[in-house]
Order: structure tokens, then sequence, then C-alpha cells
């Protein structure tokens, strides 16, 4: 069964993220690529889905939050996976994260439109209406397959939802959230 794994509210801001070279790297690898499980699924046995924004990191206290929450894989959630700040790009992000041992999807059907946006960051009313023209936007057959397949890494991983917004009741990957716990309830 599918859990949510909320993010804890203090934050880790340093980070020591190099791996060990030589053998070590190699053992751990190859023991990823025999078992198709990553070694800190194995040893942490953490599976479940989390949210996290990147406002307010930086690229080093970013990669250890999701170390220390024990994230295997990353799914970007933005429509359009591109940044102004360094290291949040796509491919720079990918790159980042592979780094550290943790996976990267971009789930382009799962993002945002822009003219959705502004109702995240306003009041009740409008917080209300873009979640639901959000979750609408969900129902088209591109999103399903997304949500689906996350539910499905989710029971097997630690696996987080990734946006920029850092308050997760302000930003779409929420409603994405609940739509991927609501897929594992009807074929659960």
């Amino acid at each position: 069964m599918l859990k949510w794994v909320p993010r804890p509210k203090a934050v880790a801001k340093t980070a020591d993220i190099a791996r060990t070279e030589g053998e070590a790297v190699y053992i751990y690898d190859r023991h990823e690529r025999l078992s198709g499980m990553s070694v800190t699924d194995q040893f942490t046995g953490q599976t479940g889905l989390t949210g996290i924004g990147y406002q307010g990191y930086d690229l080093a206290s970013f990669l250890a939050q999701l170390s220390a929450e024990g994230v295997s894989l990353l799914v970007d959630v933005r429509l359009n996976p591109i940044s102004r700040k360094r290291g949040f790009s796509k491919r720079a992000l990918a790159e980042a994260l592979d780094s550290v041992g943790i996976g990267y999807e971009h789930a382009r059907p799962l993002g945002n439109p822009k003219e959705n946006r502004a109702g995240f960051g306003g009041g009740p009313s409008e917080l209300r209406d873009a979640r639901q023209r959000f979750a609408e936007e969900l129902d088209a057959p591109a999103a399903r397959e997304w949500l689906s397949a996350i539910a499905g890494w989710a029971t097997e991983r630690r696996v987080a939802l990734l946006c920029f917004e850092a308050e997760q009741e302000r930003c779409h990957r929420d409603v994405v959230a609940d739509a991927i716990a609501a897929e594992v309830h009807r074929f659960g």
C-alpha cells in the first residue's frame, strides 16, 4: 500500500554529498544493476511518496535533504523543467541527482499549465478553483499513465515529487499526490 511521507519541518542546510571513489562505488553500482533496486532502498526499506519544492534551497542542500529523506527517485512534475536557479534545470538536475544515486524522471503531463498557476498563490477560493482545474488536467490519458507508474514506483522505493514551490499545499504537486493516492486505492 502506498503511503504519503510528509517532509520534516527541519531542513538540512549543509551537505557532504561526495561518494567514495573506486571499488566501493563499483560494488554499489553493480549491486544496483543486478538487483534492480537501489542499495539505499534495500538498506533503509523506505518506500512511499513525498513532495519537495526547491524554493529556498541551493543544489547541495537540496541533494542532502533528498538523501536524508531516503529518496531514491525524483519525479519532476514541472511542465517545463527549466530554472533560473543554478542546477535545477532538467539536465543539470538529473546529473546532480545521479551523482548521489538518485534517479530522475520528468513527467511533463503532470505539469501545471501556465494559465492556472496564479490561483495556487491566491486566496482560499482561487486556490480551490486552481486545484480543481488542475485535477481535471490529470484525467488526460498521458497523465493517468504517469500517475499509475509513480504509484507503482512508490510501493517499491521512496519517490519525491518535485516542483518549485516550498509549500506543498500551495503547489500543484499536492494535487498530483492526491491523485496518486486515489490511483492506489482504485487498483490497490
